[in-house]
């Protein structure tokens, strides 16, 4: 078991990508946790997806940061802004910094490139250069950068699960090749100037107030539209769906075990860095996925009883970029922390498709 060595109490944690799917929860979590706890949320709340639902989040902590004795500061802004990100830095000195702001979505990446190299690259690059300066003066800086990697960095490889150990050298979209980019940048930063820094690959995030370019949100909308919803490769995808609450408890964990500071054999220090992924453990076919969410969606009544699902659905080919298995290998994670993403999927859909009617007011 890896030793707990930060303390978030009393200290400030700057969280990037604070009005997204998991930087929302992880601020809420955050909330309720922790004492005491000052956050400053960064978000430039963009118009990839639908702004009101970034909004919502936004007002989800907006009215939790109410109730407790928490400090929370949003700051609505680019992380390409490399003059904005130097003066969070300066001005609330975080203790903790979790990455979590980010370009997503590996079709978008083959139509919109530039987006991702401002800010999966220029932007993760502004926080290592923060962090790296966040020591000058014999200041005690950032102890531990946590940040968001994902599972497409294990791009075509045929050996599943994926495990940490495995090469990733074969990214099949500029997506993925962005977030193998910042782990190599992060290993780099930890070796020469000896910041902790732990990259984390999320597997297939999904929950309520997620995002709608996802496929469990977008098949909903189109159903719900009467439209016809396309299943890739035939249906014979696996993905390893993780409930967002799991991902947030593994980012809480892992937030307060840095990877300890230490010296080699050469008297230079070891890099303090690691990598985990985060998933289910456990793949589902995509024609089950999309069984359970229709089942789920009738259930919550965002669909009626009679809905006629095989008129609306249609097998196609598989997509430029996107991967027929994705499959975590956990054993680190549970090794390092005790801890196993556990929500099964129809509980997570369910949790959704009752979100969903709620927000929609269906």
């Amino acid at each position: 078991m890896r030793a707990v060595n930060v303390n978030l109490a009393h200290k400030t944690i700057l969280v990037t990508g604070a009005a997204g799917f998991i930087g929302s929860n992880l601020v809420l979590e955050l909330l309720r946790s922790v004492s005491d706890v000052k956050i400053v949320g960064l978000d430039n709340v963009n118009d990839y997806y639908d702004v009101s639902l970034k909004e919502y989040r936004l007002e989800q902590i907006a009215k939790a940061a109410a109730n407790t004795d928490a400090a929370w500061t949003f700051i609505k802004g680019n992380l390409a802004d490399s003059a904005l990100i130097k003066q969070i830095f300066t001005q609330y000195k975080p203790a903790v910094v979790v990455n979590l702001a980010a370009q997503a979505g590996v079709r978008y990446s083959i139509t919109n490139p530039d987006a991702y190299i401002e800010s999966n690259l220029i932007g993760f690059y502004n926080i290592l250069e923060a962090c790296r300066h966040s020591y000058d003066g014999g200041q005690i800086g950032v102890e531990h950068l946590v940040y968001a990697s994902s599972s497409s960095v294990y791009g075509s490889n045929k050996k599943v699960p994926y495990a940490v150990e495995d090469k990733v050298d074969n990214p099949v979209s500029l997506y993925a090749a962005t977030k193998k980019s910042n782990e190599l940048l992060a290993h780099a930063y930890s070796k020469l100037y000896n910041i902790p820094s732990t990259g984390l690959r999320f597997f297939t995030v999904y929950g309520p107030a997620g995002r709608p370019d996802m496929a469990y949100f977008g098949f909903t909308d189109k159903l719900r539209a009467g439209k016809t919803i396309e299943i890739f490769n035939y249906g014979n995808c696996q993905r390893d769906f993780t409930y967002v609450d799991d991902i947030v408890k593994g980012i809480m964990l892992v937030m307060q075990s840095a990877p300890e500071k230490q010296k080699g054999e050469d008297g230079l220090p070891l890099p303090p860095y690691a990598v985990y992924n985060i998933g289910n453990n456990h793949p589902e076919n995509l024609l089950d996925f999309v069984d359970i969410l229709q089942q789920e969606l009738i259930v919550a009544g965002v669909l009626p009883k009679d809905y006629d699902f095989a008129a609306h659905t249609k097998l196609v080919p598989m997509q430029p970029g996107d991967v027929p298995v994705t499959y975590a290998d956990t054993t680190p994670l549970e090794q390092d922390f005790g801890f196993k993403p556990n929500t099964s999927l129809r509980e997570g859909l369910r949790a959704f498709a009752c979100w969903y009617k709620e927000f929609y007011k269906i």
